[in-house]
């Protein structure tokens, strides 16, 4: 069985090679849940004046976000379904250009209201970890956190969950069974 983090260091390496090396000017960011892997890569910044104002440098990183998907919207479709077909997830792609940040067509998925990939995430943990049994769950546990500083106490977590799937790996049933093969098999 694959960890969550070979599962991401495989697909992020698939990405690394597979994207054209000219769409971005560094790595790549992804974030994989459940149903969504985002792909957001950097653009290099537009060409505006020492003078410009802010409001025109962010139109101008807008409008080079914008040139980026029109142009390469056929390719990033491709490249899309072949990670959908070999990950069995969905794909989104975002850009970044400068401090101007855009996400393209990303999942938004009923729960008991329609979340985002940051949001499900941390209903995902909670899950995950056994803090609660479903999302709802999750949810209605999350809002009584509210005002708290949760995030250190995620982060926290999620260590500790990939400690125990290390761990797990390293046990008498981490050999290459048949279920491991399956699961290589699915995600060529």
């Amino acid at each position: 069985m694959k960890t969550t983090q070979e599962r991401e260091e495989r697909i992020r390496g698939w990405l690394a090679g597979r994207l054209p090396g000219e769409w971005f000017t560094e790595a790549i960011e992804i974030t994989i849940d459940r149903e969504e892997i985002t792909v957001v890569g950097r653009l290099a910044a537009p060409t505006v004046g020492d003078e410009a104002s802010a409001a025109e440098k962010a139109a101008a990183e807008s409008g080079r976000i914008k040139e980026f998907r029109e142009r390469t919207r056929d390719d990033r479709i491709g490249i899309a379904r072949e990670l959908e077909h070999g990950a069995g997830r969905k794909v989104a792609w975002g850009a970044t250009c400068g401090d101007t940040q855009e996400l393209f067509t990303t999942l938004s998925v009923p729960v008991m209201t329609r979340l985002r990939q940051a949001e499900r995430q941390v209903l995902d943990t909670l899950v995950d970890s056994g803090v609660a049994r479903t999302r709802s769950e999750a949810l209605a546990w999350c809002v009584k956190l509210v005002g708290r500083n949760t995030e250190a106490w995620l982060g926290e977590l999620r260590q500790a969950m990939a400690h125990v799937e290390e761990v797990r790996s390293k046990g008498p049933d981490s050999g290459t069974g048949s279920a491991d093969n399956l699961e290589d098999s699915a995600e060529q």
